[in-house]
């Protein structure tokens, strides 16, 4: 198991992390705690972020592959299609990126994602609207092509108060174990 310093792993990702399996994608990875979660499970995690160098020692795991690519300039990386098991996002928001992750996830894929909602204003950063989530915006970025298996939108105290949305969603109809 790799251990250090890194925050602990979402809540919100750890509640359906029993969905994950094969080929997990973290993208904006941060400081890498999902990564770690996931690879600690024995599963392949490619780590994707803009700065790498927060990963440390998590770039040498036998589990990770690390990328390092601004999602959002003029030339972006994007996901091939039907290339991901597992799609997990935290803490970020990028709009033109969402339609390609959904395309991204391979039949029986999760997507695990949870960032900032409006309203988030009153509690701190982000406070710019191109960076907040507006009322079932998630749920409309997956649309039909994703079964949603929990969505959620409101206020949360831990770790800290904010407005967030998240959903976890499946790619086809797979039933899953809840």
């Amino acid at each position: 198991m790799f251990t250090d310093d890194r925050p602990a792993p979402s809540g919100w990702i750890t509640k359906f992390a029993h969905l994950a399996h094969g080929a997990v994608l973290d993208v904006a990875c941060g400081l890498g705690r999902h990564t770690v979660f996931f690879a600690d499970q024995n599963l392949p995690v490619t780590a994707i972020d803009r700065d790498i160098s927060r990963l440390g020692g998590l770039r040498d795991h036998p589990k990770v592959t690390v990328l390092e690519a601004d999602l959002e300039s003029e030339t972006p990386w994007r996901p091939d299609p039907a290339a991901w098991d597992t799609i997990v996002v935290t803490n970020y928001l990028w709009r033109p990126l969402l339609p390609h992750l959904v395309s991204a996830l391979r039949p029986g894929g999760v997507l695990i994602y949870e960032t900032f909602a409006a309203g988030n204003e009153a509690f701190g950063k982000p406070k710019n609207p191109d960076f907040l989530l507006q009322p079932g915006e998630l749920l409309d970025v997956v649309g039909t092509s994703l079964t949603v298996i929990a969505y959620e939108h409101g206020e949360v105290a831990d770790p800290n108060p904010a407005v967030v949305q998240r959903i976890c969603a499946l790619r086809g109809e797979t039933i899953a174990r809840l």
